[in-house]
């Protein structure tokens, strides 16, 4: 699955793409810490980018777990993650987690790739329900949600907990499909 806009393209992630997941993860440590704290240690070196990246390849190929890149058509410069993750087959239910780096933050990309998502995840994968689970105080992430047509479902008591940090209360917003 490739989709295009606005001069950005999403695709599933495949071998070439550890070198820029490691750069993107360490150009954006700050970014992603306190909400990826697994992907961030996965990715640290190049070696370990490698590794992470062969098995997303796996997950993508078994069904597992689906990580798409989110990329600037002509320069090719990785711009964000999207995961579809904690898939559910018999109750066809799937997760989204996404970052955007910052050279992107504020363009409404996440917005949109989840949109192209959205009609992949509930059409070519047959999932019914889709989630989206953030904190209440990450705008940015409630407003994705909100901007497509996900409804706010109810507040996961301590759904999270950041490396160093209590456990945090997650909101829980879901679509459905129709």
């Amino acid at each position: 699955m490739t989709a295009q806009f606005d001069g950005f393209e999403i695709n599933p992630v495949h071998e070439g793409d550890a070198w820029k997941i490691c750069n993107f993860i360490i150009a954006n440590t700050d970014r992603l810490k306190r909400y990826f704290p697994k992907t961030l240690e996965q990715n640290l070196t190049p070696t370990l980018s490698q590794i992470f990246v062969e098995k997303k390849v796996k997950q993508f190929q078994n069904r597992e777990e689906f990580l798409f890149t989110i990329k600037e058509s002509e320069t090719r410069a990785l711009a964000g993650l999207i995961y579809l993750k904690e898939l559910n087959w018999e109750t066809k239910q799937g997760e989204y987690a996404y970052c955007i780096g910052y050279p992107f933050k504020g363009n409404g990309l996440i917005t949109k790739a989840i949109k192209v998502l959205n009609e992949y995840a509930l059409n070519e994968l047959q999932l019914e329900t889709l989630q989206i689970i953030a904190n209440k105080d990450n705008q940015s992430s409630i407003d994705v949600a909100l901007n497509n047509d996900f409804k706010w479902q109810k507040t996961l008591l301590n759904g999270f907990t950041p490396p160093g940090e209590s456990p945090l209360d997650m909101e829980l917003y879901e679509l459905y499909k129709n």
